[in-house]
């Protein structure tokens, strides 16, 4: 099996050290790459006139060449209602009213009309959610707590110079493993509540095997979430946590100042972000355009700390899928090393048609696990993978069987025996 094709899926239908200057005279994108359009899901795919319109309209640098193109797409007489289904399962409706009511005509009035209240809905939001974070920042302060927000509006601000043109749908924070009960503590008394109640005797276990813990609001459900790890542990990424928080830069929402993720760290985590959900929303692919604008990343750090992670493939591919889908240039070091890998190459091809046609890889299906084994470029980590994923006791275990602390060694067996019946029903 070469690629994801070869993977169960379903289809559906849609309704994650600062960087240094470059060297003087150095080359820093390839001449091919920096004149690159937004092109295609995969070399010889065509594609539909909607999916082209979303991707056109999506690019990191709309104006340079969009004018053109979406003259052409608009020829293709595209299918408003998919259309506006595709951005909204894509998560790009604000960046794309705003792109195509700068660059483009011939939209009709009832469409761009239909972006604008998605664009309005999403300010709401955004305001919301800055003054949800800004209030839980300003309660983390007098205890001395770092917590770091690395996607949503932090992102947006800084990365698409805008709160309004990502849609953000929550507040992720990372915070270190040691303070989560203290941070817990502190949303409960702002009104957050846990989805998921773990007993008491069980939240050093679940600080080692989990990375998360979401929380509900009046306002509504998964408003927040607090992150250790950067995933699960059976999934083998051992990232430098505690170097995540020394090297985390300033940043700013709406003047109040936040720490964040230095860039090159960022665009591991949002690499293997894209990654865990198989690159299924184009939006994670433009906040990696976003910032590969900057054009200041320090790339051998970025290499060298893939590799220590054995993540190498996964941030190629995801540089690789944004070129392809979303025109954005590539240093020419990195352009010339994707290229060189025919592993990479396979995968961008069969993901690239994956995600333009909808197909969705179901989380709790060995045919993902599979998928994220296959992604790992070391045997090790694979090795890794598949024994932390089938030992490594959760939630769903505790919640199956309750055990007395003595005997939680034997959650180990339950979780086989789960696992078991699982693929044993198909």
């Amino acid at each position: 099996m070469n690629g994801p094709s070869a993977l169960a899926a379903k289809r559906i239908h849609p309704a994650d050290p600062p960087g240094t200057a470059d060297k003087p005279g150095e080359t820093f994108f390839s001449h091919e790459e920096a004149a690159a359009p937004a092109t295609r899901s995969a070399p010889g795919v065509e594609t539909s006139a909607e999916w082209d319109l979303l991707l056109a309209g999506s690019s990191p640098d709309p104006v340079r060449h969009a004018p053109q193109r979406l003259r052409s797409i608009l020829q293709r007489s595209p299918q408003w209602d998919c259309f506006l289904r595709l951005a909204d399962h894509h998560g790009t409706s604000s960046l794309l009213y705003q792109n195509l009511l700068r660059v483009g005509d011939g939209l009709p009035t009832s469409v761009l009309a239909t972006l604008r209240r998605r664009y309005e809905a999403n300010i709401h939001k955004s305001l919301y959610l800055t003054r949800e974070l800004i209030r839980i920042l300003d309660c983390l302060a007098p205890l001395a707590i770092t917590v770091i927000p690395y996607k949503g509006v932090v992102l947006s601000e800084n990365l698409y110079g805008d709160m309004a043109l990502r849609q953000s749908g929550d507040i992720d924070l990372f915070v270190r493993a040691r303070d989560v009960a203290r941070v817990k503590s502190v949303v409960h008394d702002l009104a957050y509540t846990p989805r998921l109640a773990i007993p008491a005797a069980l939240d050093a276990a679940y600080l080692a095997s989990g990375y998360e813990c979401t929380f509900d609001s009046p306002a509504g459900c998964n408003l927040l979430e607090l992150q250790w790890s950067l995933q699960p542990h059976f999934y083998a990424v051992n990232f430098d946590m505690d170097g995540l928080f020394q090297r985390a830069v300033a940043a700013s929402v709406s003047g109040h100042p936040v720490p964040t993720p230095s860039p090159e760290d960022l665009l591991l985590v949002l690499s293997v972000h894209a990654a865990k959900h198989v690159w299924g929303r184009i939006l994670w692919l433009c906040d990696v355009a976003q910032l590969l604008k900057r054009q200041n990343l320090n790339w051998p750090w970025i290499v060298a700390r893939a590799k220590e992670c054995g993540i190498e493939r996964i941030l190629r591919l995801t540089l690789l899928l944004t070129k392809r889908l979303l025109g954005a240039p590539l240093p020419a070091a990195m352009d010339n090393a994707i290229l060189a890998d025919r592993a990479v190459l396979a995968f961008a091809d069969e993901i690239g048609v994956s995600i333009a046609r909808g197909v969705s890889y179901e989380q709790d299906q060995w045919s993902y696990f599979h998928l994220m084994m296959r992604l790992r470029e070391r045997w090790t980590d694979r090795i890794r993978f598949l024994t932390r994923l089938t030992f490594t006791p959760g939630p769903g275990e505790w919640h199956a069987l309750r055990l007395p602390a003595p005997l939680f060694p034997l959650y180990r067996a339950v979780r086989l025996a789960r696992l078991a019946a699982r693929f044993a029903r198909g």
